[in-house]
């Protein structure tokens, strides 16, 4: 029997996780479900149905399955909980300011649907490996029912939890948003669509360099195929000069000219400097 697959997501703009809901092969997106998870009972909403079961990645032996639809009564018990995890985070950091740690910063608590597991996950200032034993030795007594675990997240993360607008001046950030993963970012994606390099520019609210950088730089690399790249000569209509710029989306180049003046010119306009001319053969 092919198995009725879901995408589950536990929290806004959250990873999906695929479960098998063959126990209710007429679930849709916006419902809710109570699935099992690594970290004990969770209340997920379905984001999408497959028509057709998703590949499962190599390293799995099939998908975990939704244990039922959730009810009303699961729902209210979940809102209840989110004011656990919060009066949770707010002992948690009241501890941390206790203990005098400087380098831990606490972003959220998650606790999961059945109360077993309570986690904490926070990161890190700077480059060291905080000792955190004083802290949960802590929070175990004050949370004696519950499993308490750390979990480090990054400075993507970070900021994905935390509240505030992006650097950019964006009411919200990306990140929190609307991405549901990280793609890796480069310097080169902002070099490809003529990005200025000063930090400010190319660096989110997390320090690292903005997840936009990724959205139209695969665009513009296409784009930029077949244009030379700054500082190469080229042959144009006025003369040889060097480019300085490069338009990839206008498929046109600034040239520097023998003159002292610059001047855009089409793709088509130019040539790269020692490149031979060569006609069609004759038929």
């Amino acid at each position: 029997m092919t198995p009725h697959v879901v995408g589950v997501r536990f929290r806004p703009v959250g990873k999906v996780y695929h479960y098998d809901a063959s126990c209710c092969p007429d679930l849709a997106p916006g419902e809710f479900v109570v699935v099992p998870s690594r970290r004990g009972t969770q209340i997920g909403e379905v984001m999408i149905a497959f028509s057709e079961p998703p590949p499962l990645p190599e390293d799995a032996e099939g998908w975990r399955p939704v244990l039922r639809r959730a009810t009303g009564q699961d729902l209210t018990l979940r809102q209840l909980i989110r004011q656990e995890e919060l009066r949770a985070l707010l002992v948690a950091r009241e501890k941390i300011r206790q203990l005098g740690y400087t380098d831990i910063k606490l972003v959220e608590a998650e606790m999961s649907f059945d109360r077993q597991f309570l986690t904490f996950l926070y990161g890190v200032v700077g480059a060291g490996k905080p000792d955190t034993r004083a802290l949960y030795n802590h929070l175990v007594r004050k949370f004696p029912r519950r499993k308490i675990e750390f979990r480090r997240v990054g400075p993507r993360d970070v900021a994905k939890l935390m509240p505030g607008m992006g650097a950019c001046g964006r009411p919200v950030r990306c990140c929190a948003e609307f991405l549901t993963e990280f793609s890796p970012v480069s310097i080169k994606m902002a070099k490809v669509q003529g990005i200025s390099l000063t930090p400010s520019e190319i660096t989110g609210s997390c320090g690292r360099l903005r997840c936009c950088l990724v959205f139209e730089y695969e665009q513009y690399a296409e784009a930029a195929k077949g244009l030379p790249k700054r500082k190469k000569r080229v042959l144009t209509p006025e003369g040889e000069g060097k480019v300085v710029d490069v338009y990839p989306l206008k498929q046109s180049v600034l040239v520097a000219l023998p003159n002292g003046t610059t001047k855009e010119f089409a793709r088509e306009e130019i040539q790269l400097a020692g490149q031979k001319h060569t006609t069609p053969a004759s038929t």
